[in-house]
């Protein structure tokens, strides 16, 4: 018996990486898998559909159940087509990871209007267009009279909390999707729903090309870097026994679970009345040297 047992999840861009791991890891635990990918570059270019089958493959092997997606996520129609494979397959949704992304490192001054708007596209409307079909589903059951115990897990990152430098529009989307998931916490648990985000730090096509050094095979008994260490955490959030945690942004790296604060009212001065500009400046200093310090923006010294 595992944690997930009969429950249906679907994961986009589970071909590799994290979203492999994580396909692996809910079928391990009992779960009905989709794995959703449609075999692009790290870029975003070409389509491939033999990664999807390898993990399945793979899955079925093992004794558990999985199908292969290759619909696009960022495609209104072609998502709800995902929700509707799910259901075709094993006849209910459970959870959706949002995992697939891609990134265009450049720094800001050279970047290019279809590089943000590509970026946007895949990690904010697809994150929007899937679960929003799954959130119909969803409603749609509660509304038959129906338990609904369901859950939203999206994919920030570092970059999001706190920038990265040469990613401009990748951590602008992957700020967004944090502020998403507070929102949809906040507006979705009446219907039964939670929605959480993850910052995962692992070994991936992602971070071997951004950070070749720290996502080098480790020789140690454990190697922090394996995409498995953070599926552990991904799949309990998919879990039943996670019914109370919502709204919450995980960051995870090896054997480390971490719950973001998030933004937080910092030090502040009011003389309940109109400053003038000229006394802005000294109470602007005041309140930096009062503040925590802040996260250091990546790849800065």
């Amino acid at each position: 018996m595992g944690i997930c047992d009969n429950r249906t999840v679907i994961i986009t861009g589970a071909a590799r990486g994290l979203g492999r791991a994580y396909a692996l890891a809910f079928a391990a635990e009992g779960a009905n898998v989709v794995v959703n990918d449609i075999g692009t570059s790290l870029g975003g270019d070409g389509r491939d559909t033999s990664a999807a089958d390898g993990v399945v493959e793979e899955i079925r092997a093992a004794g558990g159940k999985a199908v292969a997606n290759y619909e696009d996520i960022t495609d209104w129609d072609a998502a709800q087509r995902i929700v509707g494979a799910a259901l075709d397959a094993f006849g209910d949704l459970n959870v959706v990871v949002n995992n697939a992304g891609i990134v265009r490192d450049r720094m800001f001054v050279s970047a290019t209007l279809e590089e943000w708007d590509a970026t946007m596209h895949v990690h904010l409307r697809g994150h929007f267009c899937l679960s929003r079909h799954a959130v119909d589903y969803w409603r749609g059951q509660q509304k038959a009279g129906k338990p609904v115990d369901a859950r939203i897990i999206n994919t920030s990152s570092g970059a999001g909390l706190q920038g990265s430098i040469a990613q401009a529009a990748y951590s602008t989307a992957k700020g967004g999707i944090a502020a998403l998931t507070l929102v949809q916490a906040a507006e979705l648990g009446r219907y039964g729903i939670t929605a959480n985000a993850l910052a995962p730090s692992a070994r991936t096509r992602m971070t071997e090309q951004a950070f070749a050094d720290k996502m080098a095979t480790q020789e140690a008994a454990f190697d922090v870097m394996d995409p498995a260490n953070v599926a552990s955490t991904v799949v309990w959030l998919g879990s039943g026994e996670s019914a109370h945690v919502t709204g919450c942004v995980f960051e995870l790296e090896g054997g480390k679970i971490m719950l973001e604060q998030g933004w937080r009212e910092g030090p502040f001065v009011d003389q309940a009345a109109r400053w003038q500009p000229a006394e802005v400046g000294a109470q602007v200093e005041r309140l930096l040297a009062e503040r925590a310090p802040p996260r250091k923006v990546w790849g800065t010294a």
